[in-house]
């Protein structure tokens, strides 16, 4: 059964604008659609990260398992879910654009500038107490909630489409 066509705005961080349309997604995206949202609510992607909570690294390899998650279940269903049904919009082309405009930017940026602070950590230091005292650790937990808002949204659009309520709070920001 297809779900009825949706109106989609996705803001995207960093000033790179926003994503919108029209969805109509037929059964394959509504699978497709449920294993993504499964998958956003089940980890710290769209809950905020206070500055004493848990750990940065935690978080940005977290997000960055999303690419292989969405790799996947775009090949499972195939190209179908990438082509437009009734709208300009499609489960593939929504799902790209959260990994290229939502977290790209975020993981090509913090990745690299985490590991290089992780790499100078002292061996009696822990882990977690050393990157607390990292200076760019409250930007970079700015960031990540920028990339929170984008990605409740993008899970809020998911649950409508698996015709199912909200599972998490995705409406808080």
């Amino acid at each position: 059964m297809a779900v009825k066509q949706i109106s989609l705005s996705l803001g995207l961080p960093f000033g790179l604008g926003s994503m919108s349309g029209t969805w109509e997604p037929d059964e394959q995206e509504q699978k497709a659609a449920w294993e993504m949202y499964v998958e956003l609510i089940t980890r710290t992607s769209i809950e905020e990260l206070a500055e004493e909570e848990g750990s940065v690294r935690e978080a940005l390899s977290s997000l960055y398992t999303l690419f292989g998650t969405t790799r996947e279940i775009l090949r499972k269903y195939g190209p179908a879910v990438a082509k437009p049904k009734g709208g300009d919009l499609s489960f593939g082309l929504i799902a790209v654009t959260v990994l290229n405009k939502v977290l790209r930017p975020l993981l090509t940026r913090w990745h690299p500038e985490l590991a290089d602070y992780e790499s100078h950590r002292p061996p009696d230091a822990s882990p977690i107490a050393y990157e607390r005292a990292w200076p760019r650790a409250a930007e970079l937990r700015s960031d990540l909630n920028e990339v929170r808002r984008s990605l409740r949204t993008y899970a809020g659009y998911l649950a409508e489409v698996a015709e199912v309520p909200p599972l998490a709070d995705e409406g808080a920001s």
